[in-house]
């Protein structure tokens, strides 16, 4: 039998046209042990377009900084959203993924007519959404979107490297490498470690 927490509350997607704003919406963190999962909704200004768009992952760090500035400044709104290590733990990684992806929306300045969703699921939505396979590739809002997440993420990093800098969260931006585990092992997990997420357990149950 299935527990509740497997089960995600999830709208179904529409695959009409709408009237109105559409925000495409990303998320970056669901795979490391650390720190929070955080995703960013984008409404864009079509008389304002920006150039290079694409998949977070296709550019470089310098060239997702430079997007990530001009997204911010040209788009008619965007919002960048968290969810917590402690909701993470408590939720577990999709219920919170959902979670930080309606917040993104929900904080929105404009309220869009339709949301574009990277993936296969949608969060909960007071608005029409479609789930979109690869649709950091494929859709220039939802490109923008993975761009404020990664970066915004990747900084939280940077700063999480600063507080402790004997894991290497600069480096590896939470996943778990040998580094990262090693250090685990080490010493043992910091206020921002993911304790619901196996490795983690794995490397505390190892350490002396």
């Amino acid at each position: 039998m299935r527990s509740r927490k497997s089960s995600v509350p999830e709208q179904m997607s529409l695959h009409f046209d709408v009237t109105g704003l559409v925000a495409g919406v990303d998320e970056a963190g669901r795979g490391p042990l650390a720190g929070p999962v955080v995703a960013a909704a984008v409404i864009l200004d079509d008389l304002h377009p920006i150039a290079g768009l694409r998949d977070s992952k296709q550019l470089s760090a310098r060239r997702r900084d430079q997007l990530y500035d001009e997204i911010r400044a040209k788009a008619l709104c965007c919002c960048i959203a968290e969810a917590s290590v402690e909701e993470i733990d408590q939720l577990n990684i999709l219920h919170a993924t959902m979670l930080a992806m309606r917040r993104a929306v929900e904080g929105l300045r404009l309220p869009p007519a339709k949301v574009l969703v990277d993936g296969n699921r949608l969060p909960v939505l007071k608005v029409p959404g479609e789930a979109i396979v690869k649709g950091d590739a494929k859709v220039p809002a939802i490109s923008a979107a993975s761009i404020l997440a990664k970066v915004h993420r990747d900084r939280l990093c940077e700063d999480m490297h600063a507080r402790w800098p004997d894991y290497g969260f600069a480096t590896h931006k939470g996943y778990p490498t040998a580094e990262h585990l090693a250090a685990l092992r080490t010493h043992g997990a910091t206020p921002v470690h993911r304790r619901s997420f196996g490795p983690v357990r794995a490397a505390l149950q190892e350490s002396p």
